[in-house]
């Protein structure tokens, strides 16, 4: 019964955020899918028969109105200065509120107002602003900025033939409703940032500074991807190449990365107690949250990372699956934005319940692949992982690559000991300088055999294959496909193992 009410806090919660973010529904629904939780509950006072069904049902109503009430009081990202003077040229001052964007064609700087000029007239204001300035500038978190150019309303734009990313609410998804074009970007006196941020950021810079010096480019920038989500461009070229193959999230920090090297590390403490190995994998956790710079991006990675350890080591997948839902909740307790708008998000709680879900079964399957090396490991998890995220990519790219499973079956096998000898490159580095090639030797070998793998297999003729756009409904029905199975297969095991034995 408990496990029940849980799921029905879940689901309820999570699906009144959806209905919220996708159909114009306003307060009045949410204090009706209450009404009705209430309705549930009157009914399973007076009907003893059915009151287990009735309080799962009202609980579920109840935590789908209070979802619907959390998206509701999200706050606005607009601000009625700024929003009189959209397509002018104004003047705007702020606190550059997270780490800046560097790209190759500029820097984008999250900036939260609190003054705006224009025509001679200066007001306060309260929004958030992404601020795009040329390459050269150079600015940090916590920076008092003033910066100058035209103010504009983010817009939707289209990633492939049907296909539009809502770039608006992505950035509301992080609090920002406006962009600043063609910038003029002046540094201020002044400034505030959270020290603990601030100490995080200064750790990552001097990490990817060291990797700049030991490594050339672009295993410099594979490097500080996968070790600290760092965004630095591997070039257009390069990261198509990693597309194609089904390698991007390699590229960048992710839960995977994260999960892999925890791997590691309970490998090597297999003989200590579980407590332990445990402990070990959440600092570890913590170490790379830490050298991303606290990027929520990395919180999220390792969260889901440790969950998925957690499955891995104790076998308790059903318990790690109630924590991972506790985890979606807590987070979006915090920023139901997330759910819908954020696909990184989606990607992370996809991925980490085919590592949870998935894996034990298809690994059942593959007793005729050797563990030596984690390999049996390596592939199934890689199937798990790409299965569940497969209807989600579709969705979003159209882009079906035919040799994902043998890329990342080739390329995952030395990410560990690449991101372990990346950090041995980046503190070789920091400490003396250029001399460090010779103990950034093998991180090199490594990220240059990651990166040959990715060029030969997206090389190959039909390495890839263009899905046309199609409805959000074909995903929907895909997962319900793909996790009614699932459930299928457990139901069926466990009835077998329920069943006396034949005589």
């Amino acid at each position: 019964m408990r496990e029940r009410l849980l799921w029905a806090v879940v689901i309820g919660f999570l699906g009144g955020i959806a209905l919220v973010s996708l159909l114009p529904l306003g307060e009045p629904y949410a204090y009706f899918a209450m009404l009705l939780g209430v309705a549930a509950l009157a009914l399973a006072y007076f009907d003893a028969s059915k009151w287990k069904a009735c309080v799962v049902l009202a609980i579920g109503c109840l935590a789908c109105g209070l979802g619907m009430v959390r998206m509701h009081i999200v706050s606005s990202p607009h601000d009625a200065a700024l929003s009189a003077l959209i397509g002018a040229r104004v003047v705007v001052e702020g606190r550059v509120f997270d780490e800046p964007d560097v790209r190759d064609t500029g820097v984008h700087i999250p900036l939260e107002v609190d003054i705006v000029a224009y025509g001679g007239a200066t007001s306060s204001a309260q929004a958030k602003v992404l601020v795009f300035a040329p390459p050269h500038v150079s600015l940090s978190y916590g920076d008092r900025v003033r910066a100058s150019g035209i103010l504009r309303i983010p817009q939707s734009f289209d990633t492939g033939p049907g296909r539009q990313f809502d770039y608006p609410a992505y950035l509301a998804k992080d609090g920002i409703g406006y962009q600043l074009s063609f910038a003029e970007v002046e540094k201020r006196e002044g400034g505030a940032a959270n020290p603990l941020k601030s100490g995080a950021l200064w750790i990552k810079r001097a990490y990817l500074r060291g990797e700049a010096r030991a490594l050339p480019e672009p295993e410099a920038g594979l490097a500080g991807g996968i070790t600290v989500g760092d965004k630095r461009s591997i070039g257009p070229e390069l990261a198509a190449d990693f597309q194609k193959a089904s390698l991007i999230h390699i590229v960048v920090l992710s839960g995977y990365n994260i999960t892999t090297v925890m791997n590691a590390v309970a490998w090597v403490l297999a003989s200590a107690p579980r407590a332990l190995g445990f402990g070990a994998s959440g600092l570890v956790a913590l170490f790379f949250i830490l050298i991303s710079g606290g990027a929520s991006s990395a919180v999220r990675a390792g969260l889901m990372a440790l969950i998925a350890v957690y499955a891995r080591t104790s076998g308790r997948v059903f318990i790690a699956a109630r924590a991972l839902a506790v985890v979606a909740v807590g987070m979006l307790v915090w920023n139901p934005m997330l759910l819908v708008f954020d696909p990184s998000f989606q990607l992370s709680m996809l991925a980490t319940i085919g590592l949870i879900s998935f894996t034990p079964l298809v690994s059942m399957r593959l007793g005729w692949i050797s563990e030596r090396l984690g390999l049996r490991e390596i592939v199934s998890s890689t199937i798990a992982t790409q299965l569940t995220v497969l209807p989600l990519l579709l969705y979003q790219g159209g882009n079906l690559s035919l040799v994902a499973l043998p890329a990342n079956v080739l390329a995952l096998i030395p990410v560990p000991f690449a991101m372990l000898f990346s950090l041995i490159a980046a503190l070789a580095g920091a400490l003396i300088g250029s001399y460090a090639i010779f103990f950034a030797a093998p991180a090199y070998v490594l990220l240059a055999y990651i990166i040959g793998v990715a060029e030969f297999f997206s090389s190959l003729p039909f390495a890839s294959v263009a899905i046309p756009a199609f409805g959000a409904w074909w995903m929907v029905a895909a997962y319900g496909i793909l996790f009614g199975a699932l459930w299928y297969i457990k139901n069926n095991r466990a009835e077998q193992h329920a069943a006396p034995p034949e005589r």
